[in-house]
């Protein structure tokens, strides 16, 4: 049997296992769950341990809520490998919306994980905030895209449960461009991708607003994250002579290989690269004498270094809890646990529908450490930030923030 199938399938055991584990006994009445769903084995665990700190870190200062003791449940969407699975996502998705003591579902860490949870939930009426799923199309229809149906095919009951902290690669692929042209004097790039939704999607993006810029897209290739390595690529575009390579996908689909092939072929032009790549996993694998000094890296929102106010703040508890500083999307995790907890207070009821409802209404939220925001009536955030990074000394510094 195809193993997509056959977790689609166990997803109905587990979501039947789980109600009958806490619907018809009692012993959990008192409890309120925030489930999770992210990618927490393999090389993107370091980033997605930050975000589950920053969604306890959010849960402890609260501890309860009206008389119910909040609990976070911390569940898996990927393979060993540190890639999200579609029957894992399905899975957690069907577990979380079976158990009435869960009333959000925070996650995922993937745009192409959210395609799979996203009706389902959406089905279910349970919340979903995720903290760091960028593709746009999961929320607005995106230009030009007449097939894919998106995103009603995730909003079949006509209400929206889907929402987002993180601002959409509509701020940071056409951002990043701008980048390239204003502060690196870029005339020609080569762009590369995962054949990912995210990854492709964020390319072709970055690919469009270059155009309109006048800068010369020399190629655009998608790239099969499994081969080994890239070097005969790299040999073809070093013949083209870019002044800059950008690659959409992640630090699991081959960022870090194509930075250590860039150097290992004698390409000399610098490297871009997304939020995707925005982690301590795409340094370490890559080598930071591979990418000091010739790798950005782009995300949308501020650099936990950047953060002021109740952002600042937060970076001194979670340093002092964890001790550690936050990677980069552990503030997304926080907010995203913020702005589920501040709605339960008002209505100090696990109901689902009076929950999703409070939260995707939300307006000028200011109770999280990212200043005051909205969400739109899609359920994107109207924080519309990029901060571009620079790889120096083995971590990255901040260079640029440019808001929409």
């Amino acid at each position: 049997m195809d193993r997509r199938k056959f977790l689609t399938v166990a997803g109905g055991g587990v979501g039947a296992a789980a109600m009958l584990a806490t619907g018809g006994c009692g012993k959990k009445e008192n409890t309120i769950v925030i489930a999770s769903s992210l990618p927490r084995t393999g090389s993107a665990k370091g980033q997605t341990d930050t975000i589950v700190n920053g969604i306890k870190l959010a849960i402890d200062e609260y501890g309860e809520i009206a008389g119910m003791k909040l609990q976070h449940r911390d569940m898996d969407d990927a393979t060993t490998g540190g890639m999200w699975d579609a029957g894992k996502e399905a899975d957690n998705a069907r577990e979380a919306a079976a158990d009435k003591n869960v009333v959000a579902f925070i996650g995922p860490y993937n745009s192409g994980a959210a395609k799979v949870s996203m009706p389902l939930l959406n089905e279910a009426g349970l919340l979903q905030v995720s903290p760091a799923a960028t593709w746009p199309g999961l929320t607005k229809k995106v230009p030009g895209d007449e097939k894919s149906g998106e995103p009603d095919i995730y909003r079949k009951s006509g209400k929206v449960t889907f929402c987002r902290v993180c601002p959409t690669d509509f701020v940071q692929g056409p951002l990043s461009a701008v980048f390239a042209k204003d502060v690196l004097n870029a005339k020609k790039v080569y762009i590369l991708d995962d054949k990912e939704l995210y990854g492709a999607g964020i390319a072709g993006l970055f690919e469009k607003k270059c155009k309109e810029l006048g800068i010369e897209v020399l190629g655009h290739q998608s790239i099969d994250p499994k081969q080994p390595n890239f070097k005969t690529l790299m040999d073809q575009i070093a013949g083209l002579q870019p002044d800059l390579i950008y690659f959409g996908g992640t630090s699991q689909s081959g960022g870090p290989q194509i930075a250590i092939d860039m150097k290992g072929q004698g390409l000399k032009c610098p490297l871009m690269v997304p939020d995707g790549c925005y982690e301590e996993a795409f340094i370490t694998g890559a080598g930071a004498d591979v990418v000091n000094g010739r790798c950005y890296a782009t995300i949308g929102g501020k650099d936990p270094s950047e953060l002021t106010g109740a952002g600042a703040e937060f970076v001194k508890k979670y340093k002092d809890k964890y001790g550690t500083s936050p990677e980069a999307y552990a503030v997304y995790g926080y907010e995203s646990a913020k702005v589920v907890l501040e709605a339960l207070k008002k209505i100090g009821t696990k109901d689902r529908e009076a929950i999703r409802k409070a939260v995707v209404e939300t307006k000028d939220f200011d109770k999280g450490a990212l200043g005051k925001w909205s969400f739109d009536a899609d359920g994107d955030t109207t924080l519309k930030v990029l901060t571009i990074s620079k790889v120096e000394a083995g971590a990255f510094k901040p260079v640029k923030s440019i808001t929409e």
